[in-house]
């Protein structure tokens, strides 16, 4: 069943723009505050720091953009739930971290698992035809 342009079609629109775009804003920060993301990163013990700020920054421009223009729906929203599954607890480990850090971290992975929930329903929509997007899916949609 496609999405049409009526109000579902609307609604997912501004949800698509509202979503994609944050993450989209967030990749941008990726590539905008290097250095500082990468020291947070080797603080983590992320292997190869500064590349993953770079790649990790590239999924969530394409991902957040695939989401808003409809380009490739399923292949965008599946890369933003890789991202979130593998990132959120390597960065965000409230548990590991010292008590005056624990609460922050925590509401950084609590947030991460939303955006996980929200690109795994764009995973699962994502082979509809959506209204208002370039509409280039893996499927035909």
């Amino acid at each position: 069943m496609a999405l049409d342009a009526g109000i579902g079609g609307v609604l997912l629109l501004v949800g698509r723009v509202l979503f994609g775009g944050f993450l989209a804003f967030s990749g941008i920060n990726h590539f905008m505050n290097t250095g500082m993301m990468t020291g947070y990163a080797e603080s983590k013990g992320v292997p190869a720091a500064g590349f993953g700020v770079i790649a990790t920054g590239v999924m969530l421009v394409l991902g957040g953009l695939g989401i808003i223009l409809g380009v490739y729906p399923i292949v965008a929203a599946g890369m933003l739930a890789v991202f979130f599954l593998v990132v959120t607890p390597m960065m965000h480990d409230f548990w590991a971290v010292p008590e005056d850090q624990r609460q922050d971290e925590m509401t950084d992975l609590l947030k991460n698992v939303e955006l996980l929930g929200a690109s795994l329903v764009f995973l699962v929509i994502g082979g509809e035809a959506w209204a208002f997007s370039l509409g280039l899916t893996l499927f035909g949609g």
